[in-house]
């Protein structure tokens, strides 16, 4: 898969950016308001604290919450058609990311997702949703 440029990381994102290398998933929490929020900042943005913020695990699944199929590259090298979606983790934050291992047109909003990694040349990964295991009947 060819992807587009991805950011370096910065004195904010770098703690996220090395949970990667590890292919574990990170959300930021508040420690003062116990308020989840991503992508990574360096303020609450529910209570305002900027020395109460740290990285914690997540489960890495969550909900299609929109998506959109893209057919026309903004990048040369790009294979289309990818998806792009909003997905909503088990946390209660968004993650924009993209949606592969199924046919673009076969997701529905509200699927079930689990993050999946791509590697990266420098030895980071990019997180990647892709279809959920069916949870058994109760």
């Amino acid at each position: 898969m060819n992807l587009p440029p991805v950011p370096a990381p910065d004195a904010v994102t770098a703690g996220w950016w090395e949970a990667t290398r590890e292919h574990r998933l990170t959300v930021q929490r508040c420690t003062a308001c116990s308020r989840p929020q991503h992508p990574p900042r360096s303020i609450c943005i529910h209570c305002g604290r900027t020395d109460a913020l740290r990285l914690d695990d997540a489960a890495g699944t969550g909900v299609v919450d929109s998506f959109t199929v893209v057919h026309r590259a903004p990048f040369p090298d790009l294979e289309v058609p990818y998806v792009i979606a909003r997905v909503r983790l088990d946390e209660g934050v968004i993650c924009l990311t993209r949606l592969t291992n199924a046919d673009p047109d076969s997701w529905r909003i509200g699927d079930r997702v689990r993050v999946d990694w791509i590697d990266l040349p420098d030895g980071r990964a990019l997180p990647v949703f892709v279809p959920a295991p069916a949870e058994p009947p109760r």
